[in-house]
């Protein structure tokens, strides 16, 4: 069983945090990809977003910036948001206050180098962060959780029910989580291509956070 959505009682208690976005006219959809970026995967989703005149937001570990600058780079030269996965992609239920703080920060300072912003964005890795953390990291950051989680990363999730669970479960302002990974590459590639088209072709905009 995949949970695409989280449950409306752990939103409750993250009120802070970003779920979704409005629903507008003409509709949109907020693509996001987690976990890269990396030279195998980022530059397919750069050049699929490109056919279609979307825009993403990439929330980043930070390791994978500091060994792939170069690929942080076209992701904003193609109108991109780059936004903070924390250094290590590490819980924020195993790991003390300090330590987790810390990871974000050190992320934070590579991406600064790269784009300056007056108040960046945030996605805990997992979605697994404590309230009182939430509401420390919430002074300096915006967390975004999402609306939609397509589940690209689970090797035993056919493409094809992926994309049929990623269509269905969509809705304008969704908030929909994809990953520029290897272990999601399966299913990204299947996926990504077909849904931008499905959506497209019904009106659809694609816009960052």
């Amino acid at each position: 069983m995949h949970l695409h959505r989280m449950p409306g009682l752990v939103q409750q208690l993250f009120p802070d945090c970003l779920w979704q976005m409005p629903a507008t006219a003409p509709p949109t959809l907020y693509l996001t990809f987690d976990d890269g970026p990396i030279p195998e995967e980022t530059p397919f989703v750069v050049e699929q977003l490109a056919k279609y005149g979307a825009k993403g937001t990439f929330f980043c570990v930070g390791d994978n910036l500091r060994r792939h600058p170069e690929v942080a780079r076209l992701v904003l030269e193609q109108g991109h948001r780059l936004a903070n996965h924390t250094y290590h992609h590490i819980s924020g239920w195993s790991h003390s206050r300090a330590h987790y703080l810390q990871d974000v920060a050190r992320c934070q300072e590579l991406l600064r180098e790269l784009q300056p912003e007056a108040r960046p964005l945030l996605r805990p890795p997992y979605g697994r962060i404590t309230p009182g953390l939430a509401r420390e990291l919430n002074r300096t950051h915006q967390i975004v959780m999402w609306d939609m989680l397509t589940c690209d990363y689970d090797r035993e999730f056919a493409p094809e029910a992926c994309l049929a669970t990623a269509i269905r479960l969509s809705r304008p302002g969704s908030i929909v989580v994809f990953h520029d990974s290897l272990k999601a590459s399966p299913n990204l590639r299947y996926v990504l291509p077909r849904y931008l088209a499905h959506f497209a072709e019904r009106g659809y905009r694609f816009e960052r956070l």
